[in-house]
């Protein structure tokens, strides 16, 4: 059985028990076929990707945040229509769910703030691209 031949029987393209490759039954008793339950389709295994977008307008809307989070769903969160002490109890309470999903919490402006469970991995840094005395700023 050439590579290719090989390659196709592993992704189910081509069937195994019926090519015309000079075996005997004999020779495929001999050898052990891959069983075809542990091959899954492509399709099936693409998952669809959701980023949910909050902008909480008072406190009380932090939960809805939070069951986004515990259901495997990066958020990104806007705090520019909240007053700066519910902002901060805002990103307090998302922290701790953060915190309790093993998840990861950044800002991504002063007033933009990304959650993401532990499923997902956030690389970089803005603060990066910014200038220093706008950088000063976010600290």
């Amino acid at each position: 059985m050439s590579f290719m031949e090989r390659v196709m029987v592993f992704f189910g393209l081509h069937d195994e028990e019926g090519q015309a490759g000079g075996y005997t039954d004999s020779d495929a008793e001999e050898t052990h076929p891959r069983q075809r339950k542990n091959v899954v389709s492509l399709h099936a295994a693409q998952k669809q990707v959701r980023v949910m977008l909050a902008e909480p307008r008072s406190y009380d809307e932090v939960q809805n945040i939070a069951d986004y989070l515990k259901n495997n769903r990066t958020t990104v969160v806007s705090l520019q229509r909240l007053p700066q002490d519910e902002a901060t109890k805002v990103i307090d309470f998302l922290s701790g769910t953060v915190y309790a999903l093993n998840g990861n919490i950044s800002k991504l402006s002063p007033v933009t703030i990304i959650c993401s469970p532990a499923n997902v991995d956030i690389q970089g840094s803005i603060s990066e691209l910014i200038s220093d005395e706008v950088n000063d700023l976010l600290r």
